[in-house]
């Protein structure tokens, strides 16, 4: 006869215990709260003309897997709709993302992909449209727009690569889709303050509505594909508060949303354009902004370009850079508050842009003519 304790039997109260505690446990992916990334679009073109990279110790390294090294766990790559060939390869077209976020992916870190709705660089200087798109009716660059987000994101679902974010256009200040005449200035010569607009369709503040247009069709996109994709609305100069009031109330105006807010914090250039006084103030004003978007509009806010000087024959101008760049992620991380929820931190991270750049190729990046890290790095761990 079974004895019976509290009306259960001994046998039945074994199974139980059995199926809690030998059944295999599900692993739970602990989400971070603030990210650590860096944008290396560079890294497969410079793979290709023969730059090497290398750890402190002198290991030569793949820039992915360098990157984690070094203690970031995210990495960012931008995507052109029909990057003229360089050497024979697209560089930052469909099948260069592929390649980049697989390794990526490998590795375990997260991806964030930034549409530039262009065929080469877009910025508030210009934001020139691809050429198979121009001479066409809003609608119809409308659904071109949506095609190819869909496309560019629908080949990485089909590798297994689920970004956790998507930039619907890359420092949109001036809005995006629209083409200007790119201007070349010699050293030290100012810089035309208003280029020569060739095309424009959805110029900001000229063409607000169609803006606002274009960005919701980049966001549908990216959710009917990635339903969990964090969209990102990107403005440069992240100590303007003015500047994303503008943008943002504007495309809020016409129907448009947005899950992050992301900013482009560079004191070198806010100091360089006479837009700030100094550095640390540049970063002060920042925070700021990014407690002044949390308060209002109640998203969150990342920090996806940021970068500092290399200067190989002044060490203490990289150690400076090392200081600021921490203070950024210590401020931005600590120093925010938190969404209405009192729980959702407000800025939940920081990208550098290009860092595995030599100085002769970018005077911002972070590496040295060696091809290691620099100092500025470490600012990453402070």
């Amino acid at each position: 006869m079974k004895r019976k304790i509290l009306g259960y039997s001994l046998s039945a109260m074994f199974l139980a215990f059995c199926v809690v505690c030998c059944s295999p446990k599900k692993t739970v992916k602990k989400e971070i709260s603030y990210w650590k990334g860096a944008d290396i679009g560079w890294a497969t073109e410079m793979e290709a003309k023969g730059e090497k990279l290398f750890n402190k110790d002198g290991k030569e390294m793949e820039c992915t897997a360098l990157m984690k090294e070094l203690g970031l766990n995210a990495v960012r790559f931008r995507v052109w709709v029909d990057p003229h060939s360089r050497d024979g390869k697209a560089w930052n077209g469909k099948e260069d993302l592929l390649v980049k976020a697989k390794r990526a992916k490998d590795l375990g870190m997260e991806i964030m992909v930034n549409f530039h709705y262009s065929d080469d660089w877009a910025d508030p200087k210009h934001q020139n449209i691809p050429a198979a798109w121009s001479g066409k009716s809003v609608g119809e660059v409308e659904s071109l727009l949506s095609l190819h987000t869909k496309d560019i994101l629908s080949s990485l679902k089909a590798e297994g690569i689920e970004p956790k974010w998507v930039q619907v256009g890359n420092e949109t200040s001036n809005g995006f889709l629209w083409s200007a005449r790119r201007v070349r200035w010699e050293e030290g010569e100012q810089e035309p303050k208003t280029p020569e607009i060739l095309e424009s369709m959805g110029h900001f503040p000229d063409q607000s509505e169609n803006y606002a247009r274009f960005f919701k069709a980049g966001y549908k996109a990216v959710k009917e594909v990635f339903p969990d994709a964090k969209v990102i609305v990107h403005l440069d100069n992240g100590f303007n508060q003015a500047l994303y009031d503008n943008n943002l109330d504007s495309l809020k105006k016409y129907g448009a949303k947005w899950d992050i807010v992301g900013m482009s914090l560079y004191p070198y250039w806010a100091l360089d354009s006479g837009l700030e006084t100094s550095e640390e103030q540049t970063i002060k004003d920042g925070m700021a902004n990014i407690r002044h978007i949390v308060s209002k509009y109640d998203t969150p806010v990342m920090i996806v370009e940021t970068g500092f000087t290399v200067d190989e024959e002044h060490p203490e101008v990289m150690q400076k850079g090392r200081d600021y760049l921490g203070w950024m992620i210590r401020a931005s991380r600590d120093s925010t508050g938190t969404l209405s929820d009192g729980v959702t931190p407000a800025c939940q991270g920081i990208f550098y842009w290009e860092p595995e750049c030599r100085p002769r190729q970018y005077k911002l990046g972070a590496f040295g003519s060696d091809g290691k890290p620099t100092v500025i790095m470490e600012g990453f761990a402070q």
